[in-house]
């Protein structure tokens, strides 16, 4: 099962990119990074272009999944069950990131399903880590390691 995740802004170095690089390749396959240029003019024209952007690197079969925090908040074996049944569809997953504007509705449109990682307002640099970390840790899940929380409140 191949993830990708297309991401408006920069890759940058620092500790965050460090940090999603580490758990991106303890991903199998590792997860990939596609890093898309920030949009400019107004806010209108700035979701406009950076959905342009973002349609224009999606693949026709891929199992779009949009970041938004109006999306549904599995938690992390809902995520797992989640990962399973793409994977066992065969499905090939992109993670969608949207810049400061947010998504436009087209890109929320295209998705099959819009994910929250938060009610919080993340930064999009974080929001990376925080997706890149948790979809390691459903994969480690179905894996069969042993998840610390499970049973807990």
């Amino acid at each position: 099962m191949r993830l990708s995740l297309l991401a408006i802004g920069r890759d940058r170095t620092g500790p965050e990119s460090d940090l999603f690089n580490r758990y991106a390749a303890r991903i199998n396959p590792r997860l990939e990074l596609i890093a898309l240029a920030d949009g400019v003019g107004s806010a209108t024209e700035i979701k406009s272009r950076e959905a342009t952007a973002i349609l224009a690197r999606i693949k026709p079969n891929q199992h779009v999944i949009a970041l938004d925090s109006g999306g549904t908040a599995p938690d992390t074996l809902g995520l797992a069950a989640q990962m399973a049944q793409w994977r066992e569809a065969g499905r090939e997953c992109a993670f969608i990131i949207g810049g400061a504007e947010g998504l436009a509705q087209n890109v929320l449109d295209r998705a099959n399903l819009v994910l929250s990682l938060s009610k919080l307002t993340l930064p999009h640099l974080l929001a990376r880590v925080i997706l890149a970390e948790q979809l390691y840790r459903a994969q480690s899940i179905l894996a069969g390691h042993p998840y610390h929380r499970a049973g807990r409140p």
